[in-house]
């Protein structure tokens, strides 16, 4: 186990409806900017594209908006988890290419129909925290300055002298700890419905370590999945 990378869920969540799939790698080549589609995205998209909206099934969406409906969050119109968006942009033929670590996310997004987000480790911290937004709480998620309010959204928090800071939720991540050009070791996060089988989860986060490897030539990688059930300390894979 890397005891440096965790993630914990937030008592305040029980129940929660969430389970969490952690991916970490360390010295990772220059994210560079995409400008060849990468051979393991290729036939995703062609899948998708044929398939229409149906290749992620509706059960699929119907829980992952349902893991993101509370109090005044409605994860609807531009509110939809990320992984919504990343499989319109496929039908439609407008996947988005952006660099190593966000293509491999995007990929495993599409393919699982589970929301991720990733960072860079040196932002964002190596211990991450999961709760929901509280009133007032928002962020900016892009170069021009647009931001999202947080409130009653899942969100993923970085530590700082003073609290737990959003820098991450299934719909948009924070600017403050996006990949950058500097960027060498990366931590990131699949948001899964608290039903989704443990394996399934494990899977997932198992092929995104294992493409952080090949895709983004990480010297090492490796995942754990945490539950509301599972102690934090949980054994984690490494490769």
């Amino acid at each position: 186990m890397n005891e440096a990378y965790s993630v914990a869920l937030d008592p305040t969540l029980a129940p929660s409806p969430v389970s969490v799939g952690l991916i970490w790698a360390e010295g990772i080549a220059p994210p560079v900017v995409s400008t060849e589609m990468p051979a393991f995205l290729a036939p995703l998209l062609d899948a998708a594209r044929d398939a229409g909206a149906a290749y992620v099934p509706d059960h699929v969406r119907a829980r992952v908006r349902r893991m993101l409906r509370f109090g005044k969050y409605k994860p609807s119109g531009r509110g939809k988890p990320a992984s919504e968006f990343l499989l319109r942009a496929a039908v439609a033929a407008e996947f988005p290419l952006v660099n190593g670590p966000v293509d491999v996310n995007n990929a495993i997004s599409l393919e699982s129909g589970l929301p991720g987000s990733v960072f860079d480790a040196a932002l964002s911290g190596r211990r991450l925290l999961v709760r929901r937004g509280e009133p007032g709480e928002s962020y900016v998620f892009n170069r021009s300055g647009q931001s999202i309010d947080l409130e009653d959204l899942l969100l993923v928090c970085r530590q700082t002298p003073d609290r737990w800071e959003p820098c991450g939720n299934p719909v948009k991540d924070s600017m403050a700890t996006k990949i950058r050009d500097e960027t060498r070791d990366i931590i990131a996060v699949l948001y899964a419905p608290t039903d989704e089988p443990v394996d399934r989860i494990e899977a997932w986060a198992s092929r995104y370590a294992e493409l952080l490897g090949t895709h983004c030539q990480a010297e090492r990688a490796g995942f754990r999945v945490v539950t509301q059930s599972e102690p934090p300390d949980d054994q984690a894979a490494a490769r």
